[in-house]
């Protein structure tokens, strides 16, 4: 079989999560009714929003009120700065005691998130900590003995913290799960729960995804009381706005050239090209510079520092592509990526949702390329058909689309 048609999926109304959109959810449209506090405002307008985003107006003033959220909807629609409002909101700046505790699967989107809070936070004089593994431990133990109002972390270093005292929990009231599909259902799950039992029993919990599986909702019921549920039906998860594509390689050994082929495309803005496995990852990152062309690369056994450089690299624009694992499908937002490629077709349906939003972030266009061998085809019409989505031969001037 030479090449791969998309068609389009006949959708799956017959396996819809129970689980819908509470009724008491009603959409707020502007930031002014939500009744935050006037240095927050500031800061949000500051920032450059003008008005919320559409899951922005739902889930935050249910969250706002104090309630349990569980807040479902697309990469790319403002779901950081909404969790950010809502932790801002809650601080008491003149107790300098960790109030907010953000936990996210990977240390980049920790640091994101840390980010985003801090400049939300502007007029506020608000601390916030980012606590991931594979900084300093002293540094943690310094900063948070010293006091701080939010920690954004990921849960191995936050557990660490909180067993050996130096996060001290009794004046925690809110607790943030992003990414709750992949801390929920991977390795993390002991870890959160672990972190759950420490933290005081009204505390008030929020959970946010792009992507939740029937089986992660039924788990939330452990330890969320009576939550607000925002749900997407799943075929409104498939991004508008990003183009969807694939390019027929048939063999393992041609995805290279057909890259090589594309790479002025890819420079055109910026780009992520996503591998399967850290060694692809190494392989395809020399091979690349072998033939002269310029690309960083970003994966898991990196060490933090080197993660760190390369992030600030790629966020201000020095690096144009970057080859990254599932690491960089999850929640990072850099404003510039135009271009996805999947050089491998990811192993789960969801992570193709994750990948592919990396681009076309927040309302902005985007092109995700996928190279489709023919071991590929079956894979890709799974995910067409579980997303009721459309991908199309990539056409000639797709340099004109990015």
């Amino acid at each position: 079989m030479s090449s791969y048609r998309g068609r389009r999926g006949r959708g799956y109304r017959d396996r819809e999560l129970e689980f819908e959109t509470s009724r008491e959810v009603k959409a707020i449209p502007s930031f002014e009714e939500l009744g935050l506090k006037k240095e927050l405002l500031r800061g949000i307008y500051s920032y450059g929003f003008e008005r919320p985003s559409a899951i922005q107006q739902r889930a935050l003033a249910p969250a706002l009120k104090g309630r349990d959220v569980i807040a479902q909807a697309q990469s790319g629609t403002g779901k950081t700065a909404m969790l950010s409002v809502i932790a801002l909101n809650s601080v008491d700046i003149k107790t300098r005691e960790v109030q907010v505790l953000i936990l996210s699967p990977t240390r980049e989107l920790a640091q994101q998130t840390q980010h985003t809070l801090l400049s939300l936070g502007e007029f506020m004089n608000v601390q916030c900590h980012a606590c991931i593994g594979g900084k300093n431990l002293g540094e943690d133990i310094r900063t948070l003995d010293y006091g701080v109002h939010v920690v954004s972390g990921t849960p191995g270093r936050v557990f660490d913290m909180i067993q050996r005292r130096n996060l001290r929990t009794r004046s925690l009231r809110l607790f943030i799960i992003d990414e709750a599909d992949e801390m929920l259902s991977r390795g993390f799950k002991e870890q959160i729960y672990e972190v759950y039992r420490h933290l005081p029993p009204s505390i008030q919990v929020i959970l946010v995804s792009a992507t939740l599986p029937h089986d992660v909702l039924e788990m939330t019921s452990k330890f969320m009381t009576d939550p607000v549920r925002i749900l997407v039906k799943r075929d409104e998860l498939t991004l508008e706005g990003i183009k969807q594509f694939f390019v027929a390689v048939e063999k393992e050994e041609w995805k290279f050239d057909t890259l090589c082929d594309l790479y002025e495309t890819l420079t055109i803005t910026q780009a992520v090209i996503f591998c399967n496995s850290k060694r692809k990852v190494d392989w395809l990152t020399s091979k690349l510079r072998e033939n002269n062309f310029t690309v960083s690369s970003m994966h898991g056994d990196m060490k933090q520092s080197e993660r760190d450089a390369v992030m600030a690299e790629f966020r201000s624009g020095k690096s144009r592509v970057l080859i990254a694992t599932d690491i960089w499908a999850r929640g990072i937002d850099v404003q510039q990526v135009s271009l996805v490629i999947n050089y491998d077709i990811p192993l789960n349906r969801e992570n193709y949702i994750h990948r592919i939003g990396r681009s076309g972030r927040f309302g902005r266009r985007g092109v995700a390329i996928n190279f489709v061998t023919n071991e590929d085809v079956a894979m890709l019409r799974d995910i067409e058909q579980f997303y009721s989505t459309q991908i199309d031969e990539m056409p000639m001037n797709v340099a004109d689309l990015v």
